[in-house]
């Protein structure tokens, strides 16, 4: 968790910027924008939660799985929790 701390701020502007796209998606809709607009922002707000899922996922590798002090036990496990989040995440 400390990579996500440590991270804080520059977490916290990528999850400002996706709020405000959704914003912008949510006022596009009630305006009625046309039907490719719509799609680009839908498409814009998914690349920035993939950089987001990026940021925090590659701190959570080298925090949890890039420590050689880290016990083999407490490695696996720290393996299968990124396997599931990346499993349930690309679905």
């Amino acid at each position: 968790m400390a990579h996500i701390v440590h991270n804080r701020k520059n977490l916290l502007v990528r999850i400002h910027r996706i709020r405000g796209q959704a914003d912008a998606m949510e006022n596009a809709l009630n305006k009625g924008v046309d039907c490719s607009a719509f799609l680009h922002q839908i498409a814009s707000i998914r690349g920035a939660m993939d950089g987001l899922m990026s940021e925090v996922l590659e701190g959570h590798i080298r925090e949890h799985l890039g420590e050689v002090s880290v016990q083999s036990e407490q490695r696996q496990q720290d393996l299968e929790q990124v396997i599931s989040v990346l499993k349930t995440y690309l679905k």
